[in-house]
């Protein structure tokens, strides 16, 4: 009670300052505003945005915490490799250890400080600048961005690109909840395209490569659709790609919790079960039409193309940021379509596109973000032309019974 008269004691001293916005989130962040609705209303629900946003971010804690220890894992696992030494995968033994978790959370845990530390400042920033409440939108985004970053992305880096971000991407917009584009993505796409060589590549997904890059015996990282794309041999079988023991970015290798978190945020209403169900179907047909093209013949072992079109469809929703991008940011309510017939159409470009981005651009093979960034431009556009044909189909039946 103490804390509570304190708080509500501060609030009243900061109350019409420049401020009170920036106040007021610290305050209601674990308390109820006092200026909340009692009766007169429709509904009544217990939950609000930032307890949305807050269920998200628990959707994703799984997938930080792998995370963190297989980031230390394959950082050892490299080494290893590098000195001629083979381990298989042993849950308890080899990947859930102290020296993996102590390696992960040195590399991982600044991604996510810095990530918030500078998100939330320029939240604070304009939320003062323009006298309104702190939104929250960015307490989700805040997360996602280190976990779509390769793993030794540099801090200052990260820092320009999460800045970049939240003001074009959505403070120009008018703040959470107007943006056109997924921030999270607007920063990872700003991150891809002002800094390739860190994004990309065989040194970037595991932790020390890039640092030894030209050195004899430099550890490589090479992700699974790294090496289908130069058509080599994949050493990892369906398991280790289905639990998460490959090199990747940091919260988009372990396909089993990232499902989880899917049901999570589909029991709780949050996400949207059209959207992740269309865009595995999307990413199906695509795939069973790379595979018809090559048991065709119409693509040789020669072509570029061979080792993700050859690829068995069903690969294809375990490697790479596929299911991640589909369960926590091809969902996002802000940028995905709002009708029901549009949420299919749109989840199934982006699973369809993803693919097809994916094998023919073999220098970055990853077409999720691309996809999803593309079809967030395309979704008011879909939902107008679903909203017209009801409009259309309802005045067809109204003639009809008038006539």
């Amino acid at each position: 009670m103490g804390l509570k008269s304190n708080l509500h004691n501060l609030k009243e001293k900061y109350k019409g300052t420049k401020m009170a916005p920036a106040f007021n989130a610290i305050h209601t962040f674990l308390y109820l505003p006092n200026e909340t609705t009692h009766n007169g209303t429709h509904i009544k629900v217990a939950d609000d945005l930032k307890r949305t946003m807050n269920t998200v971010i628990m959707a994703l804690v799984p997938c930080l915490i792998f995370g963190i220890f297989n980031a230390g894992y394959q950082h050892y696992a490299a080494i290893d490799a590098v000195n001629g030494i083979t381990t298989e995968v042993s849950l308890w033994a080899n990947f859930i250890t102290w020296d993996n978790f102590v390696m992960g959370a040195w590399t991982v845990l600044p991604l996510v400080i810095v990530s918030y530390g500078v998100g939330l400042a320029v939240e604070f920033v304009f939320a003062v600048i323009k006298g309104h409440e702190v939104e929250e939108g960015y307490l989700v985004t805040g997360m996602l961005v280190p976990l779509i970053v390769p793993i030794d992305t540099p801090l200052w880096m990260l820092s320009v690109a999460v800045i970049f971000g939240v003001v074009i991407g959505k403070e120009v917009f008018g703040g959470t909840g107007m943006n056109i584009l997924n921030p999270a993505l607007t920063i990872r796409a700003f991150l891809f395209f002002a800094y390739p060589t860190w994004m990309s590549g065989d040194k970037v997904w595991v932790h020390g490569a890039k640092a030894m890059e030209g050195q004899p015996d430099a550890i490589s990282g090479e992700t699974i659709l790294g090496s289908l794309a130069q058509n080599n041999v994949v050493s990892y079988d369906w398991m280790d790609m289905f639990f998460g023991f490959i090199p990747g970015s940091v919260g988009e290798t372990s396909t089993v919790l990232i499902l989880l978190g899917g049901l999570f945020l589909i029991f709780s209403k949050i996400g949207s079960w059209r959207i992740m169900l269309s865009s595995v179907v999307g990413a199906i047909v695509m795939g069973l039409v790379f595979n018809g093209v090559v048991n065709a013949g119409w693509i040789t072992e020669s072509s570029k193309f061979y080792g993700l079109m050859s690829t068995d469809f069903w690969m294809h929703l375990l490697i790479g940021g596929f299911a991640f991008g589909t369960v926590y940011m091809a969902t996002d309510p802000v940028t995905a379509s709002q009708t029901n017939k549009g949420k299919w159409i749109y989840g199934f470009l982006i699973g369809f596109l993803s693919i097809m981005i994916r094998v023919f651009n073999p220098a970055y093979p990853e077409g999720v973000m691309l996809a999803i960034l593309l079809m967030n431009v395309f979704a008011p556009t879909i939902d107008h032309y679903v909203v017209q044909g009801n409009v259309k189909r309802r005045m067809k039946r109204l003639k009809l019974k008038t006539a």
